[in-house]
């Protein structure tokens, strides 16, 4: 592990140049480009093969992504208690095998790219990273107990945004709008600051937010040129795993590039389901005006349709039947967050009913009503999700006043270009993470001390795919 403090060592990763413009000095790195940041945001535009696609994404993020590493392993060792080499192992003997050529080719690009700026991380540090949010608690909990160890109380599926779709006689043009805030550690979530614009020789082009070093968005929001539009929230307090089943990370990016449709998407994500990262995913059809709810268990896969209507995900199991035999979750509890925001999700659907366009989704991402207490209070159970501000915590995910919430948003809708979306880094509501007034307010999270930065709310700013 590389030591000094957070800022000290993204300060030395950014004593190395980023070509910001066209081509370069490598063939791989033509008609591809990282643009200045803006608002908090990296856009790159990635483009050619699979090999030059990855190429370019580890060449122009490669400071980034030897940071996120730096934090994702401390992490999955402290909540897990198996070192990276673990996950190094396992990327190798049990994901490789499972992953399509297109995406090997991709994988190894990335590694290639960090490896012409002097980056140390290799391959399966690469394979690794991609499938971190499916290692814990999916993967570990199905290897633990396979190999008959106790399963660390701190491995647990956590609550992983808020988002929402609707369409029909439910927004104000009849077409579909989506919605997502994306709730992680502040740790990491610093990192989730990534455009990507990716326009491969195959499947179609996408725009997506995105971690650096992932080949998919991870909090999984995007679109594709053929109109269909993507995002989800993770299932709280799942267990389940499929140690034959195609990773996650491989399904669900494979879905934002080939999917021409729900039913592509359904299929793709549902073969081979491996139930790594287990989500509700959100989707709607801009050719069509449908939108969808996939709720994809191991045992139980969910698929609802409409034309005229909305889903609302805030970590919330949507079947009964998925919830009593795949979760320990209570479904009864209106205090805990899910519910709690699953309650506000409808409100706010009734209220705004006819009325629902990108602007409307800003308002919902960033607010503030406590559906449990009636009143207007930042705190776990509000759909923008501010941990820190809570003395209840989100047992088991986190514990009180644990630095956890909502780390940016988007919203899209069909007022907007076919590859377009808004985007806030930080709290979409405006409210600022200062790490050191936290720390001194909560001493018990001073281990964090060397990997917890600043969280700062930008303005909502409009991205696009670039032209050409």
């Amino acid at each position: 592990m590389i030591q000094g403090t957070r800022r000290g060592f993204l300060s030395l990763l950014g004593a190395a140049p980023v070509f910001a413009g066209r081509g370069g000095r490598d063939h791989r790195l033509r008609d591809s480009f990282r643009r200045p940041g803006k608002n908090g945001w990296i856009y790159i535009h990635l483009e050619g093969d699979p090999h030059e696609i990855g190429f370019q994404h580890g060449y122009y993020l490669t400071r980034e992504i030897t940071a996120a590493h730096h934090t994702i392993a401390f992490e999955l060792t402290r909540d897990t208690e198996k070192q990276w080499a673990f996950f190094r192992n396992a990327a190798k003997e049990f994901l490789w095998p499972k992953v399509d050529q297109e995406y090997r080719e991709e994988l190894q690009g990335i590694a290639d790219g960090m490896a012409a700026r002097g980056a140390k991380l290799d391959l399966w540090d690469t394979v690794a990273l991609n499938a971190w949010l499916e290692w814990s608690p999916y993967f570990v909990q199905w290897y633990d107990r396979a190999h008959g160890t106790a399963v660390p109380p701190s491995v647990t599926a956590a609550s992983r945004c808020s988002a929402f779709v609707a369409t029909g006689s439910h927004t104000r043009d009849g077409k579909p709008v989506i919605g997502h805030n994306a709730w992680t550690g502040y740790m990491d979530g610093v990192y989730w600051n990534i455009i990507f614009d990716v326009h491969p020789t195959r499947g179609h082009r996408f725009l997506m937010d995105g971690y650096p070093g992932l080949i998919h968005s991870g909090d999984d929001f995007g679109m594709n040129a053929s109109g269909v539009m993507i995002t989800e929230t993770t299932i709280t307090q799942f267990e389940g795993y499929n140690p034959e089943g195609t990773p996650e990370f491989i399904r669900a990016r494979k879905a934002m590039q080939y999917s021409s449709s729900i039913d592509d998407f359904a299929r793709i994500m549902t073969t081979a389901n491996n139930g790594g990262y287990a989500n509700n995913w959100l989707l709607a059809d801009r050719k069509t005006g449908e939108a969808a709810s996939l709720e994809l268990g191991v045992k139980n896969v969910v698929l609802r349709r409409t034309r005229d209507g909305y889903f609302c995900g805030a970590n919330f199991p949507v079947s009964e039947k998925l919830a009593r035999e795949e979760t320990k979750f209570n479904m009864e509890d209106r205090s805990l967050s899910p519910n709690a925001r699953r309650l506000r999700w409808e409100q706010l659907m009734a209220e705004y009913k006819g009325r629902i366009d990108v602007a409307a989704g800003k308002r919902f991402l960033a607010d503030h009503v406590d559906s449990f207490s009636g009143r207007q209070e930042p705190n776990e159970r509000t759909l923008c999700g501010h941990n820190d501000l809570s003395p209840r915590g989100m047992q088991p995910w986190q514990p009180p006043f644990g630095a956890a919430g909502a780390v940016q948003a988007k919203v899209a809708g069909a007022e907007l270009a076919p590859l377009a979306f808004w985007a806030s880094m930080g709290h979409p509501c405006g409210i600022n993470f200062r790490a050191a007034e936290h720390l001194k307010k909560h001493p018990e999270f001073a281990w964090q001390r060397e990997y917890l930065g600043d969280l700062t709310s930008h303005p909502w700013t409009l991205f696009e795919s670039a032209k050409g």
